[in-house]
């Protein structure tokens, strides 16, 4: 893949207390291994280690982050239901 062919991910992270994590990135692997390093976000810096547990590709950065803001807002039961249907 090229330079200029990112791939622009949405993706959720389960922590080690059950908690869920999500996020944007144009590279799954590296963030979460930068996560389980206790570099990436605060928030998932005392909860480790985590998994990645759902993702979505989208064309561009901003529709993934809308969709990474989107799911912030649901109840933790929309989500896993949203997970779900969309696997």
């Amino acid at each position: 893949m090229e330079k200029s062919e990112k791939q622009h991910t949405f993706y959720v992270l389960e922590c080690k207390d059950g908690s869920y994590y999500a996020g944007y990135t144009n590279d799954l692997v590296k963030r979460v291994k930068v996560h389980n390093e206790g570099k990436g976000a605060k928030y998932t810096r005392a909860k480790r280690p985590v998994i990645c547990i759902y993702s979505e590709l989208y064309k561009t950065k901003q529709e993934a982050m809308q969709a990474e803001y989107a799911f912030k807002q649901l109840t933790r039961i929309q989500k896993i239901n949203y997970m779900g249907a969309n696997k």
